[in-house]
């Protein structure tokens, strides 16, 4: 299984963490990529546009609001650490399939 990804479950949620690529051809959950969930987004990364359009895509694939997802590090980074609250780590597995 993919037991290096980072994915560490708390009391309100879980923290994940993700590598980005923009400016890919569609938005998807593309794999492990070292010890993160690689992340494809269209977005650029430009103003801040793609950090929004990962928050929204991890909204939308967990099925929870946007306010329940937050970028908790590397805002300039590809590198990121998510913060989804309200979910439990095997809820996340399973919407990432891993």
């Amino acid at each position: 299984m993919t037991e290096n990804v980072i994915i560490q479950d708390g009391h309100d949620g879980v923290a994940v963490k993700v590598y980005v690529q923009p400016r890919a051809s569609k938005n998807e959950v593309a794999g492990i990529h070292g010890d993160a969930i690689k992340i494809r987004l269209t977005t650029p990364p430009v103003d801040g546009k793609a950090n929004k359009a990962l928050l929204a895509f991890f909204a939308k694939l967990l099925h929870v609001s946007k306010s329940s997802v937050s970028l908790q590090s590397g805002h300039q980074n590809r590198n990121k650490v998510i913060k989804i609250t309200g979910i439990k780590e095997e809820q996340l597995r399973t919407a990432l399939d891993i």
